[in-house]
C-alpha cells in the first residue's frame, strides 16, 4: 500500500493540535508564505519565457543592482500577506523601511521578514537561489506598529525557514520543534512532507567559503582554512572539499541535507561593517534553522542568535553548520 502524503497544510494543523505547538494564526501566515513561495517558484521557473530575467536597472537600499525577480518576488510576498489579518507588518531586504499592514482587519499579531530572493546573482546562469523568512510575534502593549518592534534578537522567533528554488522546488521549515522539508509537488499543487527531524552532522570534510577574498580575512579565519587546505598531511589530518554557489540558501541547504560549514566572514575591505550578510533577513533565520538540526551558528565570537539587532538592515560576520567545525573557527577567534 502506497504511504499516504502529508500535505503542509496538514502537518501545520497536526503540530497545531499537538499541544498547541503553532498557534492558529502562525499556521494560517505560513500556509501564506508557501502560496507565494510557489508563485515566486513559477516566474522563477519561466525563466527567460516570462521575460523575468536580467536588471531591473534600479537599486534596493543596500545599493545594490536589483534583477527583475527581486522585484517580483518581493511583490508577491507583500500582496499574499496583505490580506487575512495575520500580519501587523512586514519587513524586506529589498525595502528601505517597514510595510505596515493596511488597516482591513484587526491588527495581526505577527511580523514577517524576508529576503525574497537570494542568491539573485544566480539568477541569468539558472543556479538555484531561494526565498527566506522569519517570523516574530509583534510586542504588545502598544497600538500601532514601529521599526523598534522589528528589532528582537533572533532567538524570539517563533517561525523561521527558507524555499530553494532548484531542481525541486523545497520548503524547509521550523516553528522550534526541529526542521521539516516539504516538497513541491505540481500535479497536486502542494508542498509534501519529504524529511522529518533533519540532523547536521558534527563533523564534516566541506567547507564553503569565497576563496577569492582569502587575502582581505582575519587571521583566525585564514587559520582555519590554511589548516583544511593542509589535507591529511596537515593539522587536521583530513581531506577537505570546498564549496561555494554564492547563494546562501543552496549552502545552507547542502549543509542542512549533509553537513558541511559556510561562512562569510569580516574583512577588511570595510572593516567598519561586521559583516556582509543581513541579520535579520539572512542569518538569523538560517541560524535558527542550523541550531534545531543540531548545528551551530556564530559570528566567530558569539551566537548569532543571541545579537541585539540596532537597525533593520543590521549586518553580521556568519559561521554555521556542522557543530564542531563552527566551535573550532569560532575558538580560533577568542582562544582565552
Amino acid at each position: 500500500m502506497a504511504q499516504q502524503k502529508i500535505s503542509l497544510t496538514r502537518y501545520l494543523v497536526e503540530q497545531q493540535r499537538a499541544d498547541g505547538l503553532i498557534p492558529g494564526q502562525l499556521r494560517l501566515l505560513l500556509e501564506v508564505v508557501a502560496r507565494a513561495c510557489k508563485s515566486i517558484s513559477m516566474a522563477v521557473n519561466k525563466g527567460d519565457l516570462g521575460g523575468v530575467l536580467g536588471s531591473a536597472e534600479s537599486e534596493n537600499v543596500q545599493g545594490e543592482v536589483q534583477k527583475k525577480l527581486d522585484i517580483i518576488a518581493n511583490e508577491v510576498l507583500i500582496e499574499a500577506n496583505e490580506w487575512g489579518g495575520h500580519l501587523a507588518a512586514m519587513a524586506s531586504e529589498e525595502m528601505d523601511s517597514i510595510y505596515v499592514v493596511p488597516n482591513r482587519y484587526p491588527q495581526g499579531e505577527y511580523l514577517l521578514l524576508f529576503d525574497p530572493l537570494d542568491g539573485s546573482s544566480n539568477i541569468d546562469v539558472n543556479v538555484s537561489i531561494g526565498t527566506i523568512f522569519s517570523v516574530l510575534k509583534k510586542p504588545e502593549g502598544h497600538p500601532g506598529v514601529q521599526e523598534a518592534d522589528f528589532l528582537q534578537a533572533g532567538a524570539k522567533q517563533v517561525a523561521a525557514g527558507y524555499c530553494i528554488y532548484g531542481p525541486q522546488t523545497t520548503l524547509v521549515l521550523t516553528v522550534g520543534h526541529g526542521v521539516a522539508m516539504f516538497t513541491l509537488d505540481r500535479e497536486q499543487g502542494s508542498f509534501v512532507l519529504t524529511k522529518e527531524d533533519i540532523q547536521i552532522p558534527p563533523d564534516t570534510k566541506e567547507f564553503s567559503i569565497n576563496m577569492s577574498n582569502q587575502r582581505h580575512w582575519d587571521e583566525p579565519v585564514k587559520r582555519y582554512i590554511d589548516e583544511c587546505l593542509a589535507g591529511t598531511e596537515g593539522p587536521r589530518g583530513k581531506d577537505f572539499n570546498m564549496r561555494w554557489i554564492a547563494s546562501m540558501v543552496t549552502d545552507v541547504h547542502r549543509i542542512l541535507m549533509r553537513g558541511g560549514i559556510f561562512m562569510y566572514p569580516w574583512d577588511k575591505r570595510e572593516p567598519n561593517k561586521p559583516g556582509k550578510l543581513r541579520l535579520m533577513y539572512e542569518a538569523n533565520p538560517m541560524s535558527w534553522l542550523v541550531e534545531q538540526a543540531g548545528g551551530m551558528a556564530t559570528n566567530g565570537r558569539e551566537r548569532i542568535l543571541d545579537l541585539q539587532p540596532g537597525k533593520l538592515h543590521e549586518r553580521v560576520s556568519v559561521m554555521l553548520g556542522s557543530k564542531n567545525e563552527v566551535e573550532r573557527v569560532t575558538r580560533y577567534h577568542d582562544p582565552l
